[in-house]
């Protein structure tokens, strides 16, 4: 039996997987000696994010024809823009930061790098393209999740145990697994947009690592201060 299209990917993908695993910020974030404000501004960032990403999730659903395929992605819609944004919005909460300085935080160049690729894959690629650049957000994040809550198992009050516990969970596993499944399916039943979609699917997970990358920097637009 040929080998599925999640599994190729991921392979192809793996050496940038294990950079995210050990880009600075998770392996902080793992040990719990991440900054707030490095954590902060990743908050920030991934709750503007998840508004493009809820986006496209619904896009799929609207565009997916098999009506199972449609509920699924029409909740997970729901999920990253109602669900996921209250997680952020309790640490912002802990924080003391207010909607103002909230607010005041620029968007960053990489945040809005990745919320417009989404938009465009959404509005004007094929559906299975779509599915392959939304399937990263999904897998990538659970298998760091999974990776954290295994290393942190014994440790107590750990300062990120409820961003940790969200992507580590079970029930979130099992989207990953939902989200592969179509996709596999989808690259079986037209090759020819397979190369696409393992575009579509590299790219985004460039993206996962930029994305970290940025927080851990605090990235701000090079061009601010002529402006």
């Amino acid at each position: 039996m040929d080998e599925a299209f999640s599994e190729r990917v991921w392979a192809r993908a793996g050496k940038l997987v294990r950079a995210i695993h050990e880009h600075p910020f998770n392996t902080e974030l793992g040990a719990g000696t991440l900054s707030r404000d490095r954590f902060a501004f990743y908050m920030v960032q991934d709750g503007r994010y998840l508004v493009a990403f809820s986006k496209a999730l619904a896009t799929a659903s609207a565009r997916a024809a098999d009506p199972g395929d449609a509920a699924f992605f029409a909740q997970s819609a729901h999920t990253a823009l109602v669900a996921e944004r209250t997680l952020h919005a309790g640490y912002i909460e802990e924080y003391g930061l207010s909607a103002a300085e909230v607010e005041g935080v620029t968007t960053s160049p990489t945040c809005l790098g990745y919320s417009s690729f989404l938009q465009a894959t959404a509005l004007a690629a094929p559906y299975p393209v779509l599915v392959a650049a939304v399937l990263p957000c999904f897998w990538v994040y659970q298998d760091v999740g999974a990776a954290l809550l295994e290393r942190t198992a014994g440790v107590e009050d750990h300062p990120y145990r409820a961003w940790i516990s969200t992507y580590a969970a079970p029930g979130f596993a099992e989207s990953v697994e939902r989200v592969k499944g179509i996709a596999d399916r989808l690259a079986a039943e037209d090759a020819g947009v397979r190369e696409a979609m393992t575009a579509a699917f590299l790219r985004a997970t460039e993206y996962e690592w930029m994305f970290w990358d940025s927080a851990w920097r605090r990235e701000e637009w090079p061009t601010a201060e002529w402006l």
